[in-house]
């Protein structure tokens, strides 16, 4: 007589068998949701228990809680396990919050040398003080499972996300004002030749300082295909100082006026201005986006802008605002360009190259555009 089973037949509607097919073929979800979803699709299709077992190399039992729960409470029920089954968690939820406590604390305010916890100093401070805190459960905690309890918690004392804090009580203003400039260039740059565009000139102005004049002490094997893929480098290298670029980019022709100084100061700034007043028209404003380095309102430099009074018209960027001025654009760039890697033998030299980069830049200029914000700028 042949085996008739006494288990209900398990019906799957088409969207569920689709699913759970998918499921069953998938390599990204855990092993005991793929093997369960195999498990019930074969069922659904006729297959016995025994052969489901012996063909997913598991055990019968295993094979019929399956196939019950899916029975009970539906097949996409029966791919996750029923809450409180497992073993009760040794650790508590009390002792998990005052983990998370300390590792919000620094180490040095505990009496540590250390400035960020590491997973095992966080362990070890657990484990010493676990007991007078009133949560034994902690007395065996390893790294591995604070590195667990830290991630499920989203908190990583170990890192540092750096972050610059608004004390300009002015900010937002300032940002306004700058961001209005940015609109007007928009507007100035639909203009034609015979229009008033060509009555003001708009700067982004800022220096960039600390430019290496680096040598090589052994000169640089070029690629040679087959062999070596990369220009080679020696490690050593010979130090000849320091230049800082002052540079300012006309945001409506993308002209670069720069100079290569050794410092920043209000007479090199000074020096700057004049060569910006010899080279425009002398009926245009020159209205210039900058931040608030000492040399920029200096007496030395209000004493020149007297003398060329509404010559020049100054719009400071917010303190820690320094990403608002288009300038720093320039610089990125240059810095991943040209500067990457140059080697020179004097600062001479080096000054050279940077002054032959920005004659190369103006043959063909590139208007910088600024895009945050604007939309919200209205112009009356």
């Amino acid at each position: 007589m042949p085996f008739i089973p006494t288990r209900p037949k398990l019906l799957l509607t088409s969207d569920i068998r689709e699913t759970l097919v998918a499921l069953s073929k998938t390599r990204t979800e855990s092993a005991h949701r793929v093997e369960r979803a195999r498990i019930m699709v074969a069922y659904a299709d006729g297959e016995s228990v025994s052969s489901i077992a012996r063909r997913l190399r598991t055990n019968r039992p295993k094979v019929e809680r399956c196939i019950d729960k899916a029975l009970e409470l539906g097949p996409m029920t029966a791919l996750e396990d029923l809450p409180g089954r497992g073993r009760s968690p040794a650790i508590t939820a009390e002792a998990r919050a005052w983990l998370i406590s300390l590792a919000c604390q620094k180490p040095k305010e505990l009496g540590y040398s250390y400035e960020l916890w590491t997973t095992r100093l966080l362990a070890k401070h657990a484990r010493a003080h676990c007991h007078e805190a009133g949560h034994p459960s902690l007395q065996r905690i390893g790294r591995g499972t604070v590195s667990k309890i830290l991630t499920k918690n989203e908190i990583r004392p170990h890192k540092i996300v750096y972050y610059h804090e608004k004390r300009d009580p002015e900010f937002d203003v300032k940002m306004a004002q700058v961001l209005h400039v940015y609109k007007e260039v928009e507007l100035l740059s639909e203009k034609t030749v015979g229009d008033d565009a060509f009555l003001l000139a708009v700067l982004s102005f800022d220096g960039k300082p600390g430019i290496q004049a680096i040598q090589n002490t052994a000169p640089d094997p070029p690629p040679i295909p087959g062999e070596h893929p990369c220009v080679s480098r020696d490690h050593e290298y010979v130090r000849h100082g320091t230049v800082t670029l002052m540079a300012g980019i006309d945001l409506l022709t993308g002209r670069v006026h720069g100079n290569v100084v050794d410092r920043h100061r209000s007479r090199e700034f000074i020096a700057f201005l004049k060569s910006l007043d010899a080279f425009y028209p002398c009926t245009a404003k020159i209205r210039i986006i900058l931040d608030n380095h000492s040399a920029h309102i200096s007496k030395e430099t209000r004493s020149y802008l007297a003398t060329v009074a509404n010559r020049f018209e100054f719009v400071f960027t917010p303190k820690h605002g320094s990403w608002l001025n288009l300038i720093e654009m320039f610089f990125s760039k240059m810095a991943r360009t040209v500067l990457r890697g140059i080697r020179v033998a004097s600062k001479e030299e080096l000054t050279e190259r940077i002054m032959k980069y920005l004659a190369e830049i103006n043959e063909t200029p590139m208007i910088f555009r600024w895009k945050y914000g604007l939309d919200a700028i209205s112009v009356i």
